[in-house]
């Protein structure tokens, strides 16, 4: 497996801990086993996993391709810079009209790009609103000592301006709790380029290609699966229809699938510029040489649920194939209890398709990460999801600048 996570500053360990913990609880909840076993250093990072499943035994290597220091470096921005990409990124999506067309395919991931939009404005306003207080608070102080008019003045606005500003300061320490600044740059860091792929982000892309390529040529794998989570998902797509575009692909390769989770990829592919991500949709969903299964579920308020990426963005060809689009179904594969526990952490539900579910339905991580099936054989004849969105909803659908 080739996993590309989405917009993540965190180093790639985070995912095999995770990839550790939930296997371990889905195994038990599902009756099989897991265990993983640590890749020797230098290279790409990445584990290996053993499993018993589904009777029978399985190894399998899981490689993270890494785009963290890009992130990082997007995310170095002072509090000024990042109210001036707020005002930067919103213009862009109202310009545009991609926010309206946004809203109309589903409001949950809209709401969710609109959320670091309030909260950072209101905390503008509640620092401002301090400040203000801590101003009148010394005015009165002061005055009441017998200073002088002018110095009170001063002062006053001194303090309430280091006031505002300590607590601008106190909002952006506690972002790991808040998300406001991480959801910031995240739409920022797409909007900025109004779709089209950075720079930085398209040798990253290149060098994604060249590792799944090395993949179906080395090695004696029964399948390459590449899974793309969230922002990995366009990027996955991207360096997959590279591969096609440029012919690079052997004539003999051992099945080659693509999972796509919690896809935000209209965020991305409705904005003007996004002429390369609409070729890479246009182009892939019509391969042969290749299954391709996008799952999510209404439950997730951070993913556009149900959408088939390629069709809403306006590029599906006459003779579409893929993705098939399924639900995780998060209301009915949790528990209604674990369901209660989850259902307003939004940002950790984003993440549930890598988690254990306690009632797991078709959509079972592990099973499709470390199971002896491939992913065209576990999902063959599955018919997509009847509450699927297909309808045309972007206004840019060029495929060349």
């Amino acid at each position: 497996m080739i996993y590309i996570p989405g917009y993540d500053p965190i180093p790639p360990r985070r995912y095999r801990e995770l990839y550790r913990k939930e296997g371990a609880a889905q195994g038990a909840i599902s009756g099989y086993d897991l265990a993983l076993r640590p890749r020797e250093a230098g290279g790409t990072y990445g584990w290996s996993v053993q499993a018993r499943i589904e009777g029978g035994e399985v190894e399998a290597e899981v490689d993270v391709l890494v785009w963290s220091d890009i992130v990082q470096s997007s995310m170095a921005q002072s509090i000024p810079a990042t109210y001036l990409q707020l005002i930067r990124t919103l213009w862009i999506y109202i310009s545009t009209g991609a926010l309206r067309r946004l809203m109309r395919l589903r409001k949950g991931p809209v709401i969710a790009a609109l959320y670091p939009v309030g909260m950072l404005l209101g905390q503008l306003a509640l620092s401002g609103f301090a400040g203000w207080l801590a101003a009148r608070a010394l005015f009165w102080i002061l005055r009441l000592a017998g200073l002088d008019g002018l110095v009170i003045g001063w002062l006053s606005v001194g303090v309430g301006v280091i006031a505002a500003v300590s607590l601008l300061r106190l909002f952006k320490r506690l972002d790991h709790r808040i998300f406001a600044y991480y959801l910031m740059h995240d739409y920022a860091f797409s909007a900025r380029w109004r779709g089209a792929h950075p720079p930085k982000q398209c040798a990253r892309i290149s060098e994604f290609a060249n590792h799944i390529l090395l993949a179906l040529t080395e090695g004696d794998a029964d399948e390459v699966l590449v899974v793309g989570h969230s922002s990995g998902a366009h990027l996955a797509i991207s360096a997959l229809a590279q591969l096609f575009r440029e012919g690079r692909l052997p004539a003999a390769q051992p099945p080659l699938a693509l999972l796509t989770l919690g896809q935000v990829v209209p965020m991305v592919s409705f904005l003007p510029d996004a002429h390369e991500l609409r070729a890479d949709l246009h182009l892939l969903s019509a391969q042969e040489g290749i299954s391709w299964v996008d799952v999510t579920a209404p439950g997730d308020g951070c993913a556009f649920a149900l959408c088939d990426p390629v069709a809403v963005s306006g590029v599906a060809p006459d003779d579409q194939r893929w993705p098939l689009v399924l639900s995780a179904a998060f209301t009915q594969t949790l528990s209604p209890s674990r369901w209660r526990a989850l259902r307003w952490r939004f940002f950790r539900l984003h993440f549930q398709y890598l988690c254990a579910f306690d009632r797991p339905g078709d959509y079972d991580y592990f099973r499709i990460t470390a199971g002896p099936q491939t992913l065209a054989d576990r999902f063959k004849g599955r018919l997509p999801s009847k509450s699927r969105i297909v309808t045309p909803t972007s206004g840019y659908r060029e495929m060349t600048p």
